[in-house]
This record gives C-alpha cells, structure tokens and sequence, in this order.
C-alpha cells in the first residue's frame, strides 16, 4: 500500500489529490507498491530554517526531502516544499503554481528513492530531471 500525507497552513492552496497522484506515480514507475510519503508546505522562513540546519545552506530552497528508511526497506520520507518559492518560480516560468508544487513534490520523492543530479546547466540532462519530467507528462496526460 501506498500512503502520501499532504499537509499544508490553514488558508493555503494545494492540489492534494494531485500530488498523492503523482507521488503514487513515481513510486509505482520505479517499481514501488509499498512505500509512505510525508509532503508538507511550509513558508520562506521555514524552508529556510530547516535548510540550514539540515544541508548548511543559508538561503529559501523551494524543497528538501529526507528519506526516513535504509536500503532494502520499503520507501520512507518527508518532503518539504517553500510553497511562496514554489510559486515566485511558476511566476518566473509562466507556469501554474499548483504544476510548480505538484513538480517540487515529485523531485523531493525521486531524491528519497536515491536519485540525485548536478547543479547548473546540467541539471536537465539528467536522469533524475528526465523522469520527473514523465511523470509530470503522464499526469497532464490523465488530467
């Protein structure tokens, strides 16, 4: 079985059944029927604050995730989203907000399950971008 818990601040929008949908896609895509799933929104100081206790960094990421589990076990993790990043980025690529949400959700779930890519240009060849792309592809398919 697989569960996703959606969380999110009173007042702020978010496609849950959208996310739980692909998150439920990319799991099933890298051979997954079991796995759990945290994906919470959180604002600027937040993503800020978990950023630079967790990886260093010392600026608003638009997501971090955490994979909960050890090799061999069924998938475990947190994803945490900076909705208000998440959404200056949709502004900044004419997209809409909730695809840029849905998209940072999926690239939070590929990092738990052990992808990774590099930084700069580069990023987009990679394997990791190439499946978040198909899965948000599939989605737009099943819309």
């Amino acid at each position: 079985m697989i569960t996703i818990h959606v969380n999110a601040p009173e007042g702020i929008s978010v496609p849950r059944d959208l996310i739980r949908r692909a998150l439920c896609e990319t799991l099933r895509r890298e051979g997954h029927q079991r796995a759990e799933f945290s994906v919470t929104l959180v604002g600027d100081a937040e993503i800020a604050r978990l950023h630079e206790r967790y990886l260093g960094g010392d600026d608003v990421t638009d997501v971090l995730s955490f994979a909960l589990h050890e090799g061999g076990e069924d998938p475990l993790g947190d994803v945490y989203i900076g909705h208000a990043q998440a959404r200056r980025q949709a502004a900044d690529a004419g997209s809409e907000p909730d695809e840029e949400l849905v998209r940072l959700a999926v690239h939070g779930a590929l990092h738990v399950l052990g992808y990774d890519h590099p930084e700069g240009p580069e990023r987009t060849a990679s394997e990791m971008f190439r499946v978040q792309e198909e899965v948000m592809c599939g989605l737009r398919g099943k819309s």
